[in-house]
């Protein structure tokens, strides 16, 4: 009955053990027509660009960085400061979030002292005024940290970082000599991590890719690598020099004397520096990181801060630890991943992320 589907000539036996093949003459003629037309109405479409992604301002990056610390601390602040008459258990209960959001027990106990002088000066009784008034305590005590790094005083200007393993030294060695190249000055990277090979590889890349001149060399002692790289800075009038150092824990006092010793090694090379002992910290560490400022503030003379990851921690409280107990001051944060997501500190920016969605 369905002769009319066999190939013609097709031989009768075994003709219904085989799957029924079209004759391509026998196709109905509308759908080839149908077939070309679509293929034309296809290639006359409009060829959709794709959507360019908008440009986050660095308040936006600030802001979305945060959200976990805020969510953390300013979260809970909101719903406590919602309306309510002020009482010691509005009090307890600020301190329980203070404390779980890193704040520490020193800054906890000033801002929680302060806040009650301020509500009986002005004669607050409802929470929700209280709000306001924990923002401008919070940014009193962050403001002594905010002070921009001026490398224009010697030229090269050497900045020395430090840090523990992971928390982020090379990759903040990479943002910095971007910032500094988009500033028109010239960089030299000096990878005196002459330990992890990583950490060399990694800033080699960078070199390579920025056109940023990177001394290294493996096995050598980190403290040689740097001196050269300064003596390589001086005679190239180059203007800043971003010195890396071996990774290392403030517990290991042998390995904090030596990285004292690069430090000494640096002043012979050029006289006055480093001119920035940069200590870069972690900020998912949360009260370790006060322990590392003051091991390495102790060692060094720390003279500035970086503090990375903010972006993955509901910990950005310690900012304010850190401003208890050792008030160095924070030259850059970091809360991406990106090339330009390093940027100088601003206490109002950083307070003003923290609460307002």
């Amino acid at each position: 009955m369905f002769d009319f589907l066999k190939k013609k000539n097709a031989p009768e036996t075994g003709a219904d053990d085989k799957a029924p093949e079209l004759d391509v003459a026998e196709t109905p003629a509308t759908e080839t027509v149908e077939s070309v037309v679509g293929q034309l109405v296809e290639e006359e479409k409009p060829q959709v660009k794709p959507a360019v992604k908008e440009k986050l301002s660095w308040a936006q990056k600030l802001k979305a960085g945060l959200s976990k610390t805020r969510k953390n601390l300013g979260g809970q602040i909101t719903s406590l400061f919602s309306g309510g008459k002020i009482d010691e258990d509005t009090y307890e209960e600020l301190e329980s979030i203070l404390l779980t959001s890193d704040v520490g027990v020193a800054a906890t106990l000033k801002l929680l002292d302060n806040l009650k002088a301020h509500v009986k000066k002005n004669r607050l009784e409802d929470t929700v005024a209280l709000k306001d008034a924990l923002k401008a305590e919070l940014h009193t005590i962050l403001s002594p940290l905010e002070a921009a790094l001026d490398t224009g005083k010697k030229l090269p200007f050497v900045i020395m970082l430090a840090g523990v393993n992971g928390a982020g030294k090379t990759t903040s060695i990479g943002k910095l000599a971007k910032l500094y190249q988009s500033q028109g000055k010239s960089v030299l990277i000096a990878a005196g991590d002459t330990f992890r090979a990583a950490a060399r590889e990694q800033l080699q890349v960078w070199g390579d890719r920025n056109n940023v001149h990177v001394i290294t060399s493996e096995g050598s002692d980190p403290a040689a690598v740097i001196f050269d790289a300064v003596n390589s800075a001086i005679s190239k009038k180059i203007d800043i020099v971003i010195a890396d150092t071996a990774g290392r824990l403030p517990t290991q006092m042998h390995l904090m004397e030596e990285i004292a010793k690069v430090k000494r090694v640096i002043g012979k090379a050029y006289p006055g520096a480093p001119h920035e002992v940069m200590l870069v910290i972690d900020a998912n560490t949360g009260q370790n990181a006060v322990g590392q400022v003051k091991s390495f503030d102790d060692a060094l003379g720390i003279t500035g801060l970086i503090l990375s990851k903010l972006d993955g921690t509901a910990k950005g409280g310690v900012i304010a630890a850190i401003a208890e107990a050792r008030p160095i001051p924070i030259r850059f944060i970091g809360v991406g991943e990106a090339i330009d997501d390093l940027h100088p500190f601003s206490a109002n920016e950083f307070v003003d992320a923290l609460f307002d969605e």
